[in-house]
C-alpha cells in the first residue's frame, strides 16, 4: 500500500536522520499525527530555533547557542588543560562523568583520507593557535579508538611534541563490569597497552 503524499514525504524525512531506517520512520511519523497540533507546533519551533541560535563557540568549536560557549567563559574550569575531542556529543558525555574541569577543543571531526577529510579540514590549527598563545600545561586527546581517531591522534601529538606540554590520551580497555573471557583481542591489547600503576 501506498502512504499518502504528504505521510511519505514526512517519513522520507525522517530516514535521513542517522539511526533512523523505514520501520522507525514510519513509527515516528504516525507517532507526531497522533500528538496534538500545539505539540507538534512545539516540536518543530523547538527544531527551528536550535538550528538558528545554535552555533560554533569561537574558541573551543563547541556547540552553543553562547559565544564563547558556557565552559569557555567559566571562572571556575582549569585553564591550563585542554580536552581534545572529536565531536561536541564526545564533550558530552566527558562532562557527564563530572570528573574533569577543565576547558576542551572540539576537532569537529577526524582525519580520514579515504572520506576526504584532511588535517586541514578539521580544527587542527585552531588548537595550535590556542596552546601557542595560552598557557597549556596538559592536552588531553579523547578520541575514539578507531583507524581515523588513532591517526588523528598520532598526528596531534607529532604536531604538540615541540610544545614541550604534558600530552596524554584518555585509557582504553575491558569496561567495568564485563569479563575478561569475552573481551576481544583488540580491547584486551589495549587494556594491557593502557594499565596503570596501582
Amino acid at each position: 500500500m501506498q502512504y499518502t503524499k504528504p505521510l511519505a514525504t514526512l517519513i522520507e524525512h525522517f530516514q535521513k536522520l542517522p539511526g533512523i531506517g523505514p520501520k522507525s520512520a514510519q513509527r515516528v511519523a504516525f507517532h507526531l499525527l497522533k500528538m496534538p497540533v500545539g505539540e507538534v507546533e512545539k516540536f518543530a519551533e523547538a527544531m527551528i530555533t536550535a538550528k538558528k541560535t545554535i552555533h560554533y563557540c569561537e574558541i573551543c568549536f563547541n556547540m552553543s547557542a553562547t559565544n564563547p560557549c558556557e565552559i569557555c567563559s567559566s571562572p571556575n574550569r582549569d585553564n591550563s588543560t585542554i580536552c581534545v575531542c572529536a565531536e561536541t556529543k564526545d564533550l558530552i558525555a566527558i562532562e557527564n562523568t563530572n570528573e574533569y574541569k577543565g576547558k576542551y577543543h572540539v576537532l569537529q571531526g577526524l582525519i580520514s583520507p579515504i572520506d576526504g577529510i584532511g588535517a586541514e579540514d578539521i580544527r587542527i590549527k585552531e588548537l595550535l593557535h590556542r596552546i601557542a598563545n595560552e598557557d597549556i600545561k596538559e592536552v588531553i586527546i579523547a578520541l575514539n579508538p578507531s583507524v581515523e581517531g588513532e591517526a588523528t591522534s598520532l598526528y596531534l601529538t607529532k604536531l604538540l611534541k615541540p610544545f614541550n606540554i604534558k600530552i596524554t590520551r584518555i585509557a582504553f580497555g575491558i569496561p567495568i563490569g564485563s569479563d575478561i573471557e569475552y573481551a576481544d583481542e583488540i580491547t584486551l591489547a589495549k587494556a594491557i597497552e593502557c594499565r596503570r600503576e596501582i
